[in-house]
């Protein structure tokens, strides 16, 4: 098959999405079957950043540029600023936190303020899986957690992890958050600009942080994508080749 002939399959499932989708979407989504290469995926990721007819919206999210004003519009995002829209960039990120949890299969969470927030054309609400908190603890700590922008629980309806997007919010106080909740035996994550690393650490060092610090990790906005993009890629590798389980 020619590289043109793929190139218009992206297009084509790319356009029946509204013009835009994520890797894990255009994984799951474009019929590789017939592709002449060992390595389709990595052929997805060539073709969508070829200029001639996509453009990039956030890590992970491709549109197609002959539907730029539209998308652009449908996301409420100004052409020059298509970095800086904060609200898009926060309720995005929580959406693939959100998406690889349901994938993984924890039962997720997000607060009630943030369910009718757009995760590209669903609310976030939509997406998670538990409509309210579980009740997991003593009030004051489950009250401490509800605002928490992503949590994962397990099976044992224990919170595994907490996910704290920091767009343009202080690292400080999500921190604190996380150290409230230290005698759960979970895991904490920042996830944020690869630019915020570094002031991250800073706040992290405190002596305030020092019983939880091993427990912490820092999620570049980049490197979420692509745990959301290789999560897909298991799951339908996976359904592919699930007689030999």
């Amino acid at each position: 098959m020619s590289k043109t002939t793929q190139h218009q399959q992206v297009i084509d499932v790319m356009s029946r999405n509204g013009g835009y989708a994520t890797l894990g979407f255009l994984y799951q989504n474009v019929d590789v079957s017939s592709w002449r290469t060992k390595t389709p995926f990595k052929s997805i990721n060539r073709i969508v950043q070829d200029e001639r007819f996509f453009f990039k919206i956030r890590p992970g999210l491709w549109a197609l540029k002959q539907h730029r004003l539209q998308v652009l519009k449908k996301f409420n995002i100004e052409q020059e600023k298509i970095a800086e829209s904060t609200q898009f960039s926060h309720s995005y990120y929580q959406g693939l936190v959100v998406e690889i949890g349901n994938i993984k299969g924890y039962q997720t969470f997000i607060p009630n303020q943030d369910k009718n927030k757009l995760f590209l054309n669903t609310p976030l609400g939509q997406i998670s899986s538990l409509k309210q908190i579980l009740p997991f603890s003593y009030d004051s700590f489950v009250k401490r957690a509800q605002n928490i922008d992503v949590i994962w629980f397990n099976d044992r309806k224990m919170p595994a992890s907490f996910f704290e997007i920091e767009h343009s919010t202080d690292i400080y106080n999500s921190l604190l958050k996380f150290s409230d909740l230290r005698d759960f035996y979970s895991t904490f994550c920042i996830v944020a600009d690869e630019a915020r690393k570094r002031e991250y650490q800073s706040k992290l060092s405190t002596t305030s942080f020092e019983t939880i610090r091993s427990r912490i990790m820092f999620l570049s906005y980049e490197a979420l994508s692509q745990v959301h993009t290789n999560t897909h890629n298991f799951m339908k590798s996976r359904r592919e080749f699930s007689f030999l389980e």
